[in-house]
């Protein structure tokens, strides 16, 4: 007697994907849609994109990628714990850092968005190049117990 069970192929596999793109602000648009595409049913896939949007465009505005012939990278990783984002840009005179929210200077507050919804987010390189690496759990951080929905 043949007996045939119904085994997912590889639950705990992991994605990834890669892209390069072009230093200029219209790929931004770009960048979260390569995203959603890919990420489509991940439950936290709004932050996401909205954390990608920010360091995107600071790639853009604040690096030598927002220079003529300049380049960024997008890197995605997904597994069951959640999502990855990696943002690699070529690097310039300044680093990421917070801005004080009580700073009332107009703009500079993306990194706080990023802060806000990320689980955690660091960055590592130079003047000559950076990363900035963001997390989004699979499941809900909230302090009041399971998401219900």
């Amino acid at each position: 007697m043949l007996l045939a069970v119904s085994v997912p192929a590889k639950p705990n596999t992991s994605m990834y994907w890669r892209r390069d793109f072009h230093g200029k602000a219209d790929q931004v648009r770009l960048v979260r849609a390569f995203a959603a595409h890919l990420l489509a049913d991940f439950p936290g896939l709004d932050d996401v994109l909205l954390v990608l949007d920010e360091l995107a465009v600071n790639a853009v505005r604040h690096t030598r990628s927002g220079d003529d012939g300049g380049r960024f990278t997008v890197e995605i990783s997904m597994d069951v714990a959640g999502v990855i984002v990696y943002v690699t840009d070529q690097g310039g005179p300044g680093h990421p850092r917070l801005r004080d929210i009580t700073d009332l200077a107009e703009g500079g507050r993306g990194l706080l968005t990023v802060e806000a919804l990320t689980a955690t987010w660091s960055w590592t390189g130079d003047s000559q190049g950076r990363t900035v690496r963001a997390t989004f759990p699979r499941t809900a951080l909230c302090a009041g117990g399971p998401e219900i929905g």
